[in-house]
């Protein structure tokens, strides 16, 4: 497993921290990631778009405010979001607690 920090991701605040659980040869050239991922709170990860593949967040833990092509929602444990090709995101964490959450990018 691969773990990294991600400073000012996709131009949001602080930084991120990503688990990776596969590596490149498990996801087969068929998903682009799927890691577990910590934002602290006061940390964010910035709006960026998909292209040629989807985005999909699985709601661990903690509570934040999910940028859904420029439409704000609260997410919190249990909640999934979905970002289809061509569209965008952000995530911020809105609470005291780490926001934790798994990420699946499936290549289209």
């Amino acid at each position: 497993m691969k773990i990294r920090r991600e400073e000012n991701m996709a131009g949001g605040k602080g930084h991120v921290i990503i688990k990776e659980l596969l590596g490149e040869k498990e996801l087969n050239g068929k998903c682009g990631l799927y890691a577990e991922v910590t934002i602290e709170p006061g940390c964010s990860l910035g709006y960026h778009e998909h292209h040629g593949e989807s985005e999909t967040y699985y709601i661990l833990s903690g509570e934040g405010n999910y940028d859904d092509n420029g439409r704000i929602r609260p997410v919190k444990a249990g909640d999934i979001t979905y970002t289809p090709d061509g569209c965008g995101h952000a995530l911020s964490n809105s609470g005291n607690t780490d926001l934790v959450f798994m990420a699946l990018i499936i290549k289209d």
